[in-house]
């Protein structure tokens, strides 16, 4: 009897799913996690980042995406923000389903509220877009003391780890290092201020 692997099995299974509006599903570390889409606080902060990336980009071969599958290796993730080109044809994964990992340049999370959420963004996509060799990962986190925005440069696939880590509280500019978004800021009109 031929049986399926773990992750092909979860691959067709993710495929399949049918969410209700508000909902998306990811795979991440073998597990299919289900999750709401963010507050309007969250939205904020996605929608700063993004018209901001895309100014910054717009005469450049890359654009600033948002709301779109990343796929590596049968894992499947919707990050809030990325950095890849423009033309799909360099971009496009496995039947259409989102871009490949392997087109991505920079990922940014927007931590949510709770400790879930908090644990999938600081840990799991941190191991996972480190496998994946995504160039630069970025999260801007609420919830870490008064805000923080980490960039995570250097991944090391074998290891599921960063090895430039550089943390900055709120309020704080913090510049992109590498990439087609080189030279790109992170700042208070990007965040919001200091929480308290």
């Amino acid at each position: 009897m031929n049986v399926p692997d773990l992750d092909e099995v979860l691959w067709q299974a993710w495929k399949a799913m049918e969410l209700p509006e508000g909902y998306r599903a990811e795979i991440i570390e073998g597990a299919i996690e289900v999750s709401p889409t963010g507050r309007f606080s969250h939205a904020q902060v996605v929608n700063r980042l993004r018209d901001a990336l895309a100014i910054f980009l717009q005469d450049s071969e890359y654009g600033a995406w948002n709301d779109t599958n990343v796929i590596h290796a049968r894992r499947a993730w919707i990050p809030d923000g990325l950095v890849a080109p423009r033309d799909a044809e360099l971009i496009e994964a496995e039947d259409g389903l989102g871009i490949k990992a392997s087109a991505v340049h920079v990922i940014v999370e927007v931590v949510s509220p709770g400790g879930r959420n908090q644990e999938r963004d600081r840990v799991k996509k941190r191991r996972e877009y480190a496998r994946a060799a995504v160039p630069v990962y970025v999260i801007i986190d609420d919830y870490d003391s008064h805000g923080t925005v980490t960039v995570l440069t250097e991944p090391e696939p074998d290891k599921a780890d960063w090895v430039g880590v550089h943390r900055v509280p709120y309020g704080t500019e913090v510049t992109i290092s590498e990439g087609p978004a080189k030279g790109f800021v992170i700042d208070e009109a990007i965040t919001g201020p200091k929480r308290s």
